[in-house]
């Protein structure tokens, strides 16, 4: 076992002090900077950064940040919440170290749709149907996989194509 112990640090956020939910810092008694490539490879990282080694990935819809001595994870409802789901995030630590020998590490994150090729094939005319105030405000839910190119009515035949052959090259698990 790698990760044995942390301490638990719950805090309202600076910049919304009135927010309803809390965040966390796991601070970790052990360094965990060796098994991130095998949690990345484990859990599919959104963002693996090599110096200082860090993983960002979503889980449980919340945001979660590990690095060597650290865990964060925001928007959490309570600090039942909080615990639980940094209990989670020890035992794949822990499951991915242990099983190093049998995972390949992954040294990168997922690679992403950029905005701007989605906005291009969008109709650019701001018309509301899809519910969203603006196409760029959908095309940036479209890259984070939310909505797909039959969530916009006004997206051309040839476009809806051209679209979805794009996206097909991203994983958005």
């Amino acid at each position: 076992m790698l990760l044995e112990t942390y301490q638990l640090e719950i805090f309202n956020s600076e910049c919304q002090p009135g927010a309803m939910g809390v965040h966390c810092f796991a601070h970790l008694d052990q360094d965990v900077s060796d098994a991130l490539p095998y949690l990345n490879a484990v859990l599919g990282g959104d963002v693996y950064l090599q110096d200082p080694p860090s993983v960002t990935f979503k889980a449980h819809g919340k945001l979660i940040t590990v690095s060597g001595q650290k865990i964060a994870i925001n928007a959490l409802k309570d600090e039942e919440e909080a615990k639980k789901i940094t209990e989670w995030m020890k035992n794949e630590i822990n499951q991915a170290w242990d099983k190093r020998d049998e995972i390949t590490p992954c040294y990168t994150g997922k690679k992403k749709p950029l905005l701007m090729e989605i906005l291009k094939l969008l109709p650019r005319t701001n018309c509301k149907k899809c519910g969203q105030p603006t196409c760029m405000v959908f095309a940036a839910q479209v890259m984070d996989g939310g909505r797909g190119p039959e969530d916009c009515p006004e997206l051309s035949n040839e476009n809806s194509e051209k679209l979805k052959n794009y996206l097909a090259g991203f994983d958005f698990e």
